[in-house]
């Protein structure tokens, strides 16, 4: 069956740098898009970015333009989130997902992802 695995959250101060991975399973990665979404206590789910099947395009939210990079290894079924100058709202569980999309297009929204990770927390602290 699919498994998507996140690794490397943590505990760090505001302004440091993260570097999650997502270690994918059970399906053609090639195939798929892959997301990074987070989520706060009380919040909904939300898209943080994306990229497409080989890397090519990358897309991401715009309150993290510009600090978070998104990229993927299609030999090892990995991909990863590097997160610079972190702030107290960056924390949230982050989830790593699966989309089965072709081409450029990366998707935003949760239910266009068929497969989420368990999550890995990330807390940001002043």
């Amino acid at each position: 069956q699919v498994q998507l695995v996140e690794s490397g959250g943590g505990l760090v101060q505001a302004g440091d740098s993260l570097r999650l991975s997502c270690a994918a399973s059970g399906l053609s990665f090639g195939n798929y898009a892959m997301g990074w979404f987070r989520q706060a206590p009380g919040k909904e789910r939300e898209f943080v970015g994306g990229i497409n099947w080989n890397g090519g395009n990358t897309l991401y939210a715009d309150s993290v333009e510009g600090r978070f990079d998104i990229s993927r290894d299609n030999a090892k079924n990995f991909v990863y989130l590097q997160m610079n100058s972190l702030k107290p709202e960056d924390t949230a569980v982050y989830y790593c997902a699966a989309s089965y999309t072709a081409g450029w297009h990366i998707r935003r929204r949760v239910e266009q992802y068929g497969y989420f990770g368990q999550g890995t927390q990330v807390t940001v602290q002043l």
